[in-house]
């Protein structure tokens, strides 16, 4: 009975012990949408490779100050 008990406890959905692979394959997924904005919205005087690469620097920079606004505000989780 133990034995049964103990497989319905486990999770089905693994727990992800490294996660930046995770979220840099979720930033390259948004990419997707983001690339081809910035390739429009750019005239097409931009290449694919620097619409991507803009798309990119875009996120990370929107990712690193909604980072940095958590710390400075809420200094004790971290």
């Amino acid at each position: 009975m133990k034995l049964i008990l103990s497989s319905f406890s486990q999770s089905p959905i693994p727990k992800f012990k490294h996660k930046l692979p995770l979220f840099l394959f979720l930033a390259m997924c948004f990419n997707l949408v983001v690339a081809p904005v910035v390739y429009a919205a750019t005239g097409e005087s931009f290449s694919h490779f620097q619409a991507w690469a803009l798309g990119l620097l875009g996120l990370v920079t929107l990712s690193l100050s909604i980072y940095l606004f958590f710390v400075m505000f809420i200094p004790e989780k971290f």
